[in-house]
């Protein structure tokens, strides 16, 4: 077996327009709306730099400047903190990322899939294998679990392999036609346990399902994959899809998968918006009380 490459560089694909989210993103992005007390797209690059990244590759287009400069120095900002002798404040805003991070971002010019904006990537991700994280899912694993563990798992299973690796958890049936479902001949699927892909179904009907396990949106992949999204022809939509160049590369090289019991949540559309913003807060200590007080307030009002 050939020494496996570790993973250094992640993309995170962000050239949508937002549009399950508007009327709040018709100015804002999206991916800068606040979860709890920081943007979305903070905690994803968070998980990311947990599980040893160390160079964040962001897909973008216009009118989403403002997300790199959330990752910019901003010095007059801070320079007024320390005046104002607002320390911790300051510290949170050095702490956004870290010196040793490199953040580097790249447009894709027209809106052809998610295939295709990582495509865009290609010439940064220079020939290595690279983590790819969709800035609109959240993951958060188990308080009694290492914070990002699940994604950390998908970084150890590629360094035990050297296969391609993408996230999944259980959905209910009554919703498989949302995702992409992966199929496999394992009997026993064990969490956090790498195991190998048949087959990729995309949003299945759910009579022929052949599984509820779904692809979530975390991926650790070969730097071969970039071939085969070069050399598919369009899909669904006349877009590159991702799926698509998956498959290709489960029958090539191979594709694994891992099951995370996290929660998940889509914060792409309002209620897992909503629900994130709820689960983060119940787990800061100063806020759990009053998010319980609400809630009771709440129910006991008549709508």
């Amino acid at each position: 077996m050939k020494p496996v490459r570790p993973i250094y560089k992640a993309v995170i694909p962000m050239a949508g327009l937002g549009t399950r989210m508007l009327p709040a993103t018709k100015a804002i992005p999206k991916e800068l709306l606040p979860v709890y007390d920081r943007p979305i797209i903070e905690h994803v690059v968070k998980e990311a730099i947990d599980g040893g990244i160390r160079e964040i590759i962001f897909v973008t287009r216009s009118g989403k400047e403002a997300i790199e400069n959330h990752f910019d120095v901003h010095y007059e900002l801070e320079h007024r903190l320390v005046k104002k002798g607002k320390d911790k404040i300051l510290e949170d805003i050095k702490q956004i990322i870290p010196k040793n991070i490199k953040i580097s971002s790249v447009r894709q010019p027209d809106a052809l899939g998610l295939g295709h904006a990582i495509l865009c990537a290609k010439h940064l991700i220079n020939n290595e294998p690279f983590a790819v994280l969709l800035p609109d899912v959240l993951v958060l694993d188990k308080p009694i679990r290492k914070k990002n563990f699940s994604f950390l798992q998908l970084i150890n299973a590629w360094n035990a392999s050297g296969i391609g690796q993408i996230m999944v958890e259980k959905v209910d049936f009554s919703n498989i036609e949302k995702y992409g479902i992966v199929d496999f001949d394992v009997k026993n699927i064990v969490p956090f346990r790498s195991f190998s892909l048949s087959g990729l179904t995309e949003k299945p009907d759910r009579q022929i399902a052949p599984s509820n396990l779904a692809i979530i949106g975390r991926y650790i992949l070969p730097p071969e994959l970039l071939d085969f999204l070069e050399n598919i022809n369009p899909g669904v939509g006349d877009e590159i899809q991702l799926t698509d160049a998956l498959s290709a590369l489960l029958v090539k090289g191979g594709l694994n998968a891992v099951e995370t019991n996290a929660d998940i949540y889509d914060c792409g559309n309002k209620l897992g918006y909503l629900s994130a913003n709820l689960a983060i807060g119940m787990r800061d200590p100063k806020s759990r009380a009053n998010i319980h007080a609400l809630f009771n307030r709440l129910i006991d009002e008549e709508f």
